[in-house]
């Protein structure tokens, strides 16, 4: 059965004066390899998030590549690919064999040194981005097609608001850095006097991690948002945590999100592991498109991912829950589509989600609006939240 979904309506909101405004800044997924169940969930779990807040709030998802390309790991695996592949015909490569170079580059013994990345973070910063990881992005556009996720700019250079010589002012002017680069020695974000441990941003060599990258990114905007709202891998916990307290004795009110990961056959491993092969996106898509519409696809997906996994970590990846799950989205769609556009249910969302906090909980929403025995959500609940 062909359904034909029209653009997700904006659903009664509140009045702009008391709209809250909202920053959405999930982690990003490095872009060298598929989209494995742990991303797709990640992804889920945030599109719903920013749906259904932007039927109360003004919400801006900042989930950019440009300022975390700068990482270690993405621009040495831009250095491996040239120094040992050299110039590749990248756009006929998939996701699954830039994977596998991932992987090769991951389980190298020879790590570039920062001379050898010095000229790609130049690059970067002019907007360059390497072949491979455009490649890996423009495929990952069609999935997120496909998915119905809101793109926030894969394809964009998205420049971070500052420089690092800016972040590194900026943490010092609210008293919680440690510089050391005056003696040749590392840079810290400094939470001790709070009781928190000392986390270095910045190597002796100058180069930034991933904490650093993420300040560049959100120092400058969080303090202009009612909420910041920061969604990541549990096993990250901690740094989101000295994350969220920087921003905050910058100005802001942020709050951590943990989505956790989604094990394969019992076992949650780093991508560059492999074993997820066979359950990615670019694999998973198009079987499940063999047997259901796209809306089916989408909403069940959302149901998989959100409602039936949870937030913890831990029921493994099963592709036939996930069959069964679309299926059961579709006969959900099927029952809406005949009782007709609107129910009370919709009005009340904004409120019946929420903690105390702005953002709309993903996890509460879906489980709480797709109960075996409860009112089911109308069509315009579900094309603006789920669709």
């Amino acid at each position: 059965m062909t359904r034909t979904v029209s653009a997700a309506p904006r659903l009664v909101s509140e009045t702009r004066e008391n709209r809250p405004r909202i920053l959405l800044a999930p982690i990003t997924v490095t872009p060298s390899k598929p989209l494995t169940p742990s991303h797709l969930k990640g992804l889920l779990w945030t599109d719903v998030m920013y749906r259904a807040c932007l039927l109360f709030a003004d919400v801006d998802y900042r989930a950019g590549h440009t300022s975390y390309h700068l990482t270690e790991q993405t621009l040495g695996f831009w250095e491996f690919l040239d120094r040992e592949v050299g110039d590749a015909e990248y756009q006929q490569l998939d996701e699954q064999q830039i994977g596998a170079l991932y992987m090769r580059f991951r389980a190298a013994k020879r790590q570039p040194s920062s001379e050898a990345v010095r000229p790609y973070a130049a690059a970067v910063e002019q907007g360059w981005v390497h072949p491979a990881a455009t490649r890996v992005l423009d495929l990952w556009r069609g999935h997120y097609a496909k998915l119905g996720l809101h793109d926030p700019g894969l394809a964009q250079h998205q420049p971070p608001g500052y420089s690092l010589a800016e972040t590194i002012n900026r943490l010092a002017w609210a008293g919680i850095l440690l510089d050391h680069s005056a003696i040749g020695g590392p840079i810290f974000l400094d939470l001790t006097a709070e009781g928190r441990p000392l986390r270095q941003i910045i190597g002796a060599d100058g180069r930034p991690n991933l904490m650093a990258c993420a300040l560049r990114d959100l120092l400058p905007l969080a303090s202009h948002y009612d909420e910041v709202v920061l969604l990541h891998d549990p096993e990250l916990a901690a740094d989101y945590r000295l994350l969220a307290r920087a921003l905050d004795r910058c100005g802001a009110v942020t709050r951590t999100v943990a989505v956790g990961r989604v094990p394969i056959e019992g076992r949650i491993a780093a991508t560059r592991e492999g074993g997820w092969q066979d359950v990615t996106a670019d694999r998973l898509l198009p079987r499940l498109a063999e047997r259901f519409d796209g809306p089916a696809l989408r909403l069940g997906a959302r149901l998989y991912f959100i409602a039936t996994l949870g937030p913890g970590d831990r029921q493994s990846f099963r592709e036939d829950v996930l069959v069964h799950t679309v299926a059961r989205a579709a006969r959900i769609l099927d029952a809406a589509a005949e009782r007709g556009p609107h129910s009370p249910a919709d009005l009340t969302v904004r409120h019946r989600h929420r903690g105390a906090h702005h953002f709309t909980d993903p996890y509460r929403l879906t489980a709480g609006l797709f109960t075996r025995h409860g009112p089911r959500p109308a069509m315009d609940l579900l094309r603006a939240v789920f669709l």
